[in-house]
């Protein structure tokens, strides 16, 4: 009996994880389906997009098979199976696709941030909570090797202690790199999108600090969000500054929609040293005592860290529990409750004291 309990059991383990894409309007719902046919552990059995138009566009992009598309969650619940929802809509709809989904006992992926308001995040949380099923959140730079390894300098001692984060995150702008039309409409929403840059791009920073500092939510969070660029983002922000404080250390956030070129880069500086995650591989270091800094190359990551797929195909199959990483429900909340304190700094003209959720 322990045998073929032994054997089922690793059938399953082995099986495709079966997935469905709910929303098109996402811009970055191309990767799923440039990158979908080459992982092997991972099957699409359906697309939740009620936009014709834009079902069509994708399509004849990706040569997506018209069976696959469904006009709403209820029907595609009703016909296929899936184990987990890609959520590519508005982050405004993020608490109407995890709820549903986790009712029907599925678990979700969502595109960061989690939610656009703390509210809704509690109710996520509660849905996947009350019917045991996984919420997670995907972020680029959680797949990228360099920002591990200055985690590991951090977590090593190599850096001492901690004094100050500094993270740069965003582009010249979604209007100014020509995103679709059905992404740039709900991203420069306040509503559909929470806020501006400091939303769409704040949250990366929000997520590697909550890592960095082991899921404690910061003492205060102070903001500061401008537009200066009014003619193209006349309802949001395009460039934003939220300052972290945490017990014996800052962390600064710069998230924008107006730098010269894209980034994503952070840098963290201790009593001992200091490391520099200067692109998805590359870092530079420097230690106490040493006159010139060193740059490197991080090593690759393990494929179960290296990609969202990777990743997801673990958590689903039990080889990782998604607790105090980039991508879990924990560090979320935080990252929620910091976005929510920025907003509110930058709506008060104040330092939004923060409480830790129960």
């Amino acid at each position: 009996m322990g045998v073929f309990l032994s054997v089922a059991v690793s059938a399953v383990a082995q099986e495709p994880v079966r997935v469905a894409v709910v929303g098109l309007e996402h811009g970055h719902a191309g990767g799923v389906f440039s990158n979908i046919e080459k992982n092997h552990d991972v099957k699409l059995v359906a697309i939740v997009e009620a936009d014709k138009p834009l079902r069509e566009k994708y399509a004849a992009r990706f040569h997506l098979d018209a069976g696959l598309f469904y006009d709403d969650m209820d029907a595609m619940f009703a016909k296929t199976k899936p184990e987990v929802v890609l959520a590519y809509n508005a982050v405004q709809k993020h608490r109407e696709v995890v709820v549903k989904a986790a009712e029907h006992g599925v678990s979700a992926m969502v595109e960061k941030p989690l939610a656009t308001t703390l509210e809704d995040a509690e109710a996520m949380k509660a849905a996947a909570v009350k019917h045991h099923t996984q919420l997670l959140v995907n972020y680029e730079t959680t797949w990228y090797a360099s920002n591990a390894e200055v985690l590991k300098e951090v977590a090593d001692g190599k850096l001492g202690n901690v004094r100050k984060v500094v993270v740069h995150d965003g582009h010249e702008g979604p209007i100014e790199i020509h995103v679709g039309p059905e992404f740039a409409k709900w991203l420069t929403d306040p509503i559909g999108n929470g806020a501006g840059a400091m939303f769409d791009f704040g949250c990366y920073g929000a997520d590697m600090a909550t890592v960095m500092m082991h899921g404690q939510a910061p003492i205060s969070v102070t903001a500061v969000a401008q537009t200066n660029k009014p003619e193209v983002y006349p309802k949001v922000d395009d460039d934003a500054v939220i300052i972290l404080k945490y017990k014996g250390s800052n962390v600064v956030l710069m998230p924008s929609w107006d730098w010269s070129f894209s980034r994503k880069d952070m840098e963290v500086y201790g009593d001992g040293g200091y490391a520099i995650a200067v692109d998805p591989t590359a870092l530079r270091l420097r230690y106490k005592g040493e006159k010139t800094e060193t740059a490197s190359v991080a090593p690759a990551l393990p494929p179960d860290q290296a990609t969202s797929f990777g990743y997801l195909v673990a958590v689903m199959r039990g080889r990782v529990k998604p607790v105090g990483d980039y991508s879990g429900l924990d560090t979320n909340m935080v990252v929620m409750q910091i976005l929510d304190a920025a907003r509110r700094s930058v709506k008060e003209g104040r330092t939004v004291q923060v409480t830790p959720l129960k």
